[in-house]
This record gives structure tokens, sequence and C-alpha cells, in this order.
């Protein structure tokens, strides 16, 4: 197994100050310090991972990224975002060394990936709950039922109103905005809401969640779904839907009681390019010790830290 040199930034800032401190010009001393700055010198990697995938696992992997600049300067990684579909389309081609998924890999894609000879790990990262968002002058639709939302989003040839939902709602055509169809979230919420059935023809759909923000929050009578953390950040512009009586919040998404819109998100990595790849492997080492802090930092729900133990240790036995 190799086992590659990662040194923390933290650790040898720590080692420098000591050194500092102790003010003795010895030779000892000197020798030392030329270690520390040589131990700098060897921790420091030079090279390039692309990644790409779904616009929900982005917000943790571009934090991601941000904090590893600190720790390697020097390392190169570009993380685009195609959605879930489109990025194991690029995985598959061999284009990117991961992919980011807010969903497991369909069946398709597991044959092609064995027929493009492309052996991968899947790591659980975070814990998402899909929202369902409104308008904040919406008073009706505060609380959905399943049965509630398959009629307001399945295709059934009709222009649908509020009021066709509940007579009792405003008599106006809901507006729909929704992921793209390369979405795992539009995938998810295919299967689990609509059981395979088509959406609503009229939906506007964008792979750009920031685009459904602007939607929702421009019409009192549209409606949207994304992930959690995009909820979190835009709530002064957009409320939540309860669905079946229960508001998604972390305590809700990690316990399942959000069910059954609560979902794990995943990243797919290229073993081949682990073992190749010494910068590869030192990004994920780094991204699994900290996805529960960084999942958290972004508004989704961090795993039971076991799970992170579980998945670095099937990330050194990749080597």
């Amino acid at each position: 197994m190799k086992t590659w040199k990662y040194v923390s930034i933290t650790v040898l800032l720590g080692s420098a100050l000591f050194l500092g401190a102790c003010g003795e010009e010895t030779n000892e001393g000197a020798t030392s310090g030329k270690a520390s700055q040589q131990q700098t010198e060897d921790a420091q990697l030079t090279g390039t991972v692309a990644g790409d995938g779904s616009s929900t696992v982005a917000p943790i992997m571009e934090a991601m990224v941000e904090e590893y600049a600190h720790v390697q300067p020097n390392v190169q990684i570009s993380v685009g975002v195609s959605g879930t579909g489109g990025g194991f389309e690029k995985f598959i081609a061999g284009e990117t060394d991961f992919t980011n998924a807010s969903r497991d890999a369909k069946e398709e894609e597991i044959t092609a990936l064995k027929n493009a000879g492309i052996e991968y790990t899947k790591f659980e990262i975070a814990y998402d709950g899909i929202t369902v968002v409104i308008h904040p002058e919406n008073d009706w639709a505060l609380d959905l039922t399943m049965d509630q939302l398959k009629k307001i989003w399945v295709e059934d040839g009709t222009e649908k109103k509020w009021s066709d939902i509940d007579p009792s709602w405003p008599d106006e055509k809901i507006i729909y905005y929704a992921p793209g169809t390369d979405s795992g979230t539009f995938d998810y919420f295919d299967e689990v809401i609509l059981e395979g059935e088509d959406l609503v023809r009229s939906a506007q759909l964008s792979e750009d969640d920031n685009v459904i923000v602007q939607g929702v929050a421009s019409d009192r009578y549209a409606i949207g779904f994304f992930g959690y953390a995009y909820y979190l950040e835009n709530k002064d512009k957009l409320k939540a839907v309860s669905v079946n009586g229960v508001e998604p919040t972390n305590q809700t998404i990690e316990n399942g009681e959000y069910t059954p819109l609560s979902r794990p998100l995943f990243v797919f990595v290229n073993n081949g390019k682990i073992k190749e790849n010494e910068v590869f492997y030192d990004f994920m080492k780094f991204t699994l010790e900290n996805a529960g802090d960084m999942a958290e930092a972004v508004g989704y729900v961090r795993l039971p830290d076991e799970k992170y133990d579980e998945a670095l240790k099937r990330l050194d036995q990749i080597n």
C-alpha cells in the first residue's frame, strides 16, 4: 500500500513557533531548523485534480477546494457543475478524477463504467433534504402531503391552478421551477414523489439552483425544489414547505423523520487515478477528514464520525 506524505500546515507552523521560542543559535538548533524547512518543502505538492457533477454537492466541494488551497497552494483543482447525470457522463469518459452525485449511480451508468474499464469507489460525504420552497407571501401551501405534492408536480395534461389542489386555495395558475433533467435532485424527486411519472411540462428547468431561487422569490404563485443548503442560504427570500407535517431541519434530515426527501450525498472516485496521482489521493484524504465540518458549514448535515473513519480506511485500501 502506498502512503503519501501528508503534513498539516498547522503542525508545521506550531513547530516553527516552538523553535523560534527556544531562541538558541546552536548547531543542533540550526540543523533542526533546516530539517523543518525541508519537511515544509516536502509537504508541498504540485499537480491537478478535475471533478464535476451535482450542483447540490457543489457547495461542499467548492468550499473544500478553497480550504485545501490554504494547505496545498500549488495544487489546481477544478469542480464543474454539469449535474449528477452530466457529471457521470464525463466520469465514464475518463475526463474527470471524481464526480459529485446527489443520487446513487443508475444501472446503466454502472454498466457503462464497467465497459469503460473504470473501477471506482463511492463515498458518502453528507446528508441532504430536498426542500420544497414557495414565495414568502404564500400562506396556503405551508404543509403539503405526499399526494398533494404529486398532484402539483405530475404532468396530467391540464394547466393547474392552486385551487385544483385545494378549493380553498387561490384560483391562480401554479408557476413551476425545478432542477434540470441532468440533476440527481430531479431524478430523486421523480422517483420518490412522482413515482416515475413525468414532471409538469410547464416547469422552468435549470441546472443552476440560483435560477430556481430567483424564480420562486419573484412570483407569489411559484413553487420549486432543490437541496437544503440552498434554502438555508436564501431563507430570507423563500419559505420551506413542511411535508406530511415535518419541516426540513438538520435534526429531521439526520434522524430520517423528514422522509422520503432525506438522502445521502456522494463523491465517486476513479480508483486508477487515485493510485496514479499523489495529489488526488491527498485531496480526497483531506476531503474525508473535513467533510463533516464542511457539510455543516455550508448548510448540510454531517454523517456520524464512524462513517468518515470507515471511508478513510477504504480510501487507503484503494492504493
